[in-house]
């Protein structure tokens, strides 16, 4: 397959990556709140404490840039996520009344960063509020219904020549607010002979429409083990949720050779799910997954594999979430929910080697867990010096009283402690073991 060549301003962006996440208004995320990513960041707490809802507007701008129609402002009912009211995913008051908004952003490694308020609208859906770029070059705010003089006055048109920026026999333009999808663009519009229009996007190109697509999304229900699954393209973007271009790139990395199938079989025997797995093509629009059916047995030949359909919910579940690993690329970002779902404890404790493996590699993660295990398997990893803690961030999310969401973070240290957290997944463990403890006890004793 021959490669693809990049212009320069791809390279560009493919050298940015997200280092913050924000919302506020949405769910049980009432005030503005962020949380920093690292190459492994780690959203705990929990259930309905608000770790989803920190993720998913930002998968709503995914949905919205990657619909093949223009669905408006903000795509509500998408792949990614699946609303059908503004009501559903808005913040109330303690006395239950909406809030009316909800808004987004992230910033860049670059120190750009942008930030979106979405009002309710009159009609149906959402309109965009305002958006707000902040960059090392200054900031700049945007409103729908900006004039040419209040636009320019942000600054956005510090550093331009006006003398290049009209191509010649035109007449100046003037300034107006685009809407681009999930974005504001402030552009400059000039008329040209026999009324031909020139326009010009005059918003700082920090690429947030090029990274946005390039995340990859793994549901924490991976899709039902199928017998056969459908013929996708295999990358660079992953449109939808991940799982249904795994066995697509298993084939393609049959036929391609390399490390990546090789690595993915590796980290299967790692897990102890299977000895290896293989992708046979049934048509040109259909593909079987097959695994070996012996443990230590390569699955070269028929007789030692089967579909995938035909072992354990564990297999199904977690080969989307390797191949995920192994498929990204800069400036991904893989956001994968539950990755340990119908693991064996001793799969979900290896499960912190191979994504420790991916973060070192450059894909930067963030997993939402309820497993005590594979975060006690990331600590033993920073506490062996195989994994640098400065590596791993951690943030576990809290319902006060009136159902808003905090959250707290915290960094490991090189002996991989995280100190004190609202609330632990040990404190649960010990106190469960002390209740079974005690009660075996009075048992034994009331004999």
């Amino acid at each position: 397959m021959a490669k693809r060549s990049q212009t320069p301003a791809l390279k560009v962006v493919m050298s940015q990556n997200i280092t913050e996440i924000r919302t506020g208004g949405f769910k049980s995320i009432v005030g503005d709140q962020g949380i920093e990513i690292r190459p492994l960041t780690i959203l705990a707490g929990a259930n309905s404490s608000g770790k989803s809802s920190m993720m998913q507007p930002l998968l709503l701008l995914k949905q919205t840039l990657e619909a093949s129609y223009d669905a408006g402002p903000i795509l509500l009912n998408g792949p990614n996520v699946k609303f059908t009211s503004t009501d559903q995913l808005l913040s109330r008051s303690n006395r239950g009344q909406s809030l009316g908004s909800f808004r987004v952003g992230m910033r860049l490694n670059t120190g750009d960063g942008f930030a979106i308020s979405f009002q309710k609208g009159d009609d149906l859906g959402f309109a965009i509020e305002r958006m707000d770029i902040s960059s090392p070059h200054g900031d700049s705010t945007f409103w729908p219904m900006m004039t040419s003089a209040e636009i320019a006055k942000t600054g956005i048109t510090k550093g331009i020549d006006y003398s290049h920026s009209v191509p010649e026999g035109y007449m100046p333009g003037h300034w107006e607010i685009w809407r681009k999808r999930c974005f504001l663009d402030p552009v400059w519009a000039a008329k040209g002979p026999e009324g031909t229009i020139s326009v010009e996007s005059r918003r700082p190109a920090a690429g947030w429409e090029t990274i946005i697509p390039h995340i990859i999304h793994l549901p924490g229900l991976r899709g039902n083990p199928e017998r056969t699954f459908p013929v996708t393209a295999v990358g660079p973007n992953f449109p939808g949720t991940f799982e249904k271009y795994t066995a697509s790139l298993v084939s393609h990395w049959m036929t391609e050779g390399g490390n990546r199938l090789r690595n993915v079989n590796a980290e299967l025997q790692l897990l102890n799910l299977t000895s290896g797995v293989v992708a046979i093509p049934v048509n040109d629009v259909q593909i079987e997954l097959h695994v070996g059916r012996l443990p230590g047995v390569a699955p070269d030949r028929p007789a030692d594999r089967v579909n995938i359909a035909d072992v354990g919910f564990g297999v199904s579940q977690t080969l989307p979430v390797l191949v995920a690993l192994h498929a990204a690329e800069m400036p991904g970002l893989v956001y994968v929910e539950q990755p340990e779902t119908h693991l064996h404890p001793r799969a979900q404790f290896a499960l912190a080697q191979i994504l420790a493996a991916a973060a070192k590699r450059g894909v930067r993660i963030v997993a939402e867990t309820h497993s005590s295990l594979l975060l006690l398997g990331v600590q033993s990893l920073v506490a062996e010096g195989k994994l640098d803690a400065n590596q791993v961030k951690l943030h576990w999310f809290q319902r006060d009283e009136s159902g808003h969401t905090n959250i707290h973070s915290a960094d490991l240290d090189e002996a991989g402690r995280f100190g004190d957290w609202p609330e632990d997944f040990d404190d649960v463990t010990l106190q469960a073991q002390k209740g079974y403890l005690d009660a075996a006890e009075s048992k034994l004793f009331a004999k």
